[in-house]
């Protein structure tokens, strides 16, 4: 029998917004996986591509790169080794200083793969509506400016 409102009212959000992230982080990995590729390897061109979130489309190191994704990369991602298997795909490039380039065979990957995304969200969304969705991340928004970090996606 499922929990009363009483009952959930009662229980503790930081567990539940933890299963929810492992949970929500594990499908989608696991939908990258079944189409041939990471979450890494997609942030990483992500990260590099003048058509996303670089726009001057500039090269970058790997610690650059952890810099640029401290703020969601999981402990147990190696960016060295998901990007060699970008430099082996030929999507990136390495110069002489260590900085990795988008290659245009890597920005159409980049532009392949982020149509999967529509379809991941639609599934982790399914049987949400918009304003139940809207109102969860409200209340996690607030939950998170009372305790004083006020960190926001974009």
């Amino acid at each position: 029998m499922p929990d009363t409102d009483a009952e959930l009212a009662a229980q503790p959000a930081g567990y539940w917004t933890g299963v929810a992230h492992e949970a929500i982080i594990t499908f989608i990995r696991a939908r990258q996986a079944e189409l041939g590729f990471t979450q890494p390897q997609f942030w990483l061109l992500r990260n590099l591509s003048k058509n996303d979130i670089s726009p001057d489309g500039h090269g970058m190191t790997i610690p650059e790169l952890q810099q640029a994704m401290s703020s969601y990369i999981r402990p147990e991602d190696d960016l060295e080794a998901e990007s060699e298997v970008l430099v082996e795909r030929c999507w990136l490039t390495r110069d002489a200083e260590g900085r990795l380039w988008i290659t245009e065979r890597g920005d159409e990957a980049r532009a392949d793969l982020k149509q999967h995304a529509p379809a991941i969200r639609a599934r982790i969304h399914q049987g949400i509506d918009d304003a139940d969705y809207v109102t969860t991340l409200k209340v996690l928004q607030r939950m998170i400016d009372n305790v004083g970090a006020g960190t926001r996606a974009s």
